[in-house]
Order: structure tokens, then sequence, then C-alpha cells
């Protein structure tokens, strides 16, 4: 092993573990729905409004990510990041509807300044070409957490409640808040006390999206977003209530999705730096998802079950697979002293996306009859920004 491989151990181990943690906090409600919504008093597929909550919250954590880290350092930001998500975490376990979306508001500003934390550590980290692959690894945290919560979260749910199973989540964040604090002295350096974090200065990092390449990562980011979240939000409940499975064999097809994408990830990275550019990469993704979306329709439980694995398989590696080249794409073509306030400028449309589509997917599902339905309409326009992506040459 090198010394320039042995020097990104450290921040890819600790920003991986943050982004993992972060994401089982988000996504351990689409794996809870089916029990948490009786409790409620509501449908299931009412957690799509949730998540929402929880990306509204996340894109302004995201879009301020960049004047926090530059005054605090990425690692204070990320232990803020996990103590919000504790916090998040406690009021949804209170079941008072009002409080748990609150809680999923403030889940959403814990995650959202997480990524724009680790990408202004490994870029200063990483060799220039090693970026999509080290970007794409510390994605993978975000289909890991997923894949933990398919795994661990019914089991919790069966143990403790999930009200039980919410504070658990919430005390590991805390606890991994204190794991890395030694790490501080390293990394949170060359700090700048004066850096810009008024409500005045909430949106400016936005006028960087003006750059037309940057422009264009941020509307495939929107779109490919809103497939990523439908298929992580609703895939359970999918599976509970079209295929009449038991919460823990939807929550390991989950699961299984998610180890495909954590595969796909790192697979993607090292294709894009190796073989083909991260542009090519991400439209044959674009491409991928949009096929398996609409190949949706043609599921059914007389599936066999082998066959729903390697569906949701290819579905999330595809579908969730995209994030980190995206984001070593967004650090290339951001100007070298505003990367960390580029990447929460384009996450703000990529959460933007997110935002808007479970509600979108519900009124999808009202019109098409059905998941797979409103699955297939979220496939086109992916296909669409994919075909773009590979037909026209950036400028």
């Amino acid at each position: 092993m090198s010394t320039a491989t042995r020097a990104l151990v450290l921040p890819v181990a600790a920003t991986l573990g943050v982004q993992t943690l972060v994401a089982v906090a988000v996504y351990c409600a689409p794996v809870m729905a089916p029990v948490v919504g009786p409790a409620l008093g509501v449908p299931a597929a009412h957690v799509g409004y949730y998540i929402a909550v929880v990306y509204f919250g996340s894109m302004i954590g995201s879009v301020t990510g960049g004047g926090w880290v530059a005054r605090f350092g990425a690692i204070r930001v990320s232990q803020l990041g996990l103590t919000l998500c504790l916090a998040g975490l406690a009021l949804g376990a209170s079941a008072f509807v009002p409080l748990v979306l609150l809680g999923g508001l403030l889940v959403g500003l814990g995650y959202g300044p997480t990524t724009p934390a680790s990408s202004h550590l490994l870029v200063r980290a990483s060799p220039p070409r090693l970026l999509a692959i080290v970007f794409s690894l510390k994605q993978s945290g975000v289909p890991a957490g997923g894949a933990i919560a398919g795994a661990v979260v019914p089991v919790l749910v069966l143990g403790i409640g999930w009200q039980g199973a919410a504070i658990a989540i919430g005390l590991a964040c805390l606890a991994l808040a204190f794991a890395i604090e030694p790490t501080r002295a390293r990394f949170d350096r060359e700090l700048d006390p004066h850096a810009r974090v008024s409500l005045a200065s909430t949106f400016a990092p936005l006028g960087l999206v003006r750059n037309p390449r940057l422009a264009e990562m941020a509307v495939a980011s929107f779109i490919y977003g809103g497939v990523q979240i439908t298929l992580v939000t609703y895939l359970v409940t999918f599976l509970t209530e079209v295929f009449a499975m038991s919460l823990v064999l939807a929550g390991l097809v989950m699961a299984v999705s998610q180890l495909a994408s954590v595969v796909g990830r790192i697979a993607w990275g090292v294709v894009a730096d190796r073989l083909l550019t991260r542009r090519t990469m991400l439209g044959l993704l674009g491409l991928g998802m949009g096929i398996s979306a609409v190949v949706t329709l043609a599921a059914s439980p007389a599936w066999p079950l082998w066959l729903l694995f390697a569906f949701a398989a290819a579905f999330g590696a595809t579908a969730v697979g995209w994030n980190g080249i995206f984001l070593a794409e967004v650090a290339r073509l951001a100007p070298k002293d505003k990367i960390s306030e580029a990447t929460g400028a384009c996450l703000f449309f990529t959460f933007l996306g997110v935002v808007c589509s479970p509600p979108l997917f519900n009124l999808a599902l009202s019109l098409a009859g059905g998941y797979a339905g409103a699955y297939a309409v979220f496939g086109v326009p992916s296909l669409l920004v994919g075909a773009r992506l590979l037909v026209v040459r950036a400028k």
C-alpha cells in the first residue's frame, strides 16, 4: 500500500461511517412504515410525506453546509449532523404526528451537511486520479445504511418496538459523534472564523449552479434523486401490500437492493476513472435505472424469489449507484476554492427532487392504479436524462 493510499484510510473511514449512520437514520422510516403507519393511524404509503420533510431539511442543510464547514470544520459539522439525527429520531418516537414531522426535519438538517463536509475533506486528501473511486466508496455509506436498515430494523422492531428501534439508532449516531472527536485536530484545520453562515448567505452558493456544466449535473441529480428515493421509500410497502411478504422478508429484499448499490457505487467509480468518463457513466446509469423502473410493470407475486432479488439488485445498483460519480464530477467542475459550496448547491437540487418525488409518486400511485405503474412513470425522465448525457457532449 502506497503512502498516498494509507493517508486516505482515516478520512475515508470517518466519512464513510458518518454517511452510513445518517443514512440509517433516514431509511429506518420506510422500513418501519408498515408498522408505524397503523400505529399513527395513517396509511403506510404516507411515509413518503415524512421523507419529503426529511429531504426539505436536507436541502437547507446541504446548501448551508459549505459555510459551516469553512467556519467550524468538516468533522465538527459531521458531529452536529449526527446529534441532530438523534434529536429527530427521539421526536419521532413520540408517536405524535406533528412531532414526528418535526423530527423528520431535524433528521434532514443533520443528514444534509454531512456530504458537503465529507467532500471538503476528501478532495484535500485524494489524488485526482482516484477521486471518483474515493467518492464512490464514501458514498457507498448511503446504500450501506439502507441495507442495514432493511436487515436490522425489522429485527429491532420485533424485539423492542418501533419507538425503541428509533431511539437505538439515534444513540448509535451519538456514539459515532464522540468516536470521531479525536480526528478533529488532524482534519479541522485552516478554518475561517469569518465564513458567512447568516440567513442572508444561506442561498448564496446556488449562484455557482449558473455554470452550465454544474447546472447540467444539478438537473440530472434532481431526476436521479427522485428515482432513488421512490425505490427506497416504497419498496418495503410495495412488497408487503402487493406481494403479501412479511416485514422481515421485504426488509431483506430492500437490503439486497442496497448491498448491490454498494458494490455498484464502487464498481461504477472504478469504471468511470479507468475506462469511461464520469459523464458517460452517469448517462448509462440513467438508462439503467429508467429501464429497471419500467420493468416493474412486469413484476408480480408469481415471480420466484430469486428473480425478485435479482431485479431488486439491478434496480438498486443503478438507481442508488450514481451518487459518488456525480459528486466527483461536481468536485472536478467546481472552482477549486468552492468545492464544498458547489457540492451543497448541486445537492440542493438533488434534495429538491427527493422532496418533490414522494408526493408526486403518491399522485402517480392513484392515477396509475398501483406501485408498478407509478415506478414506470418515474423511470421515463431518467431515460431521457441518461440519453442526453450520452449523446450531447459537454461544452
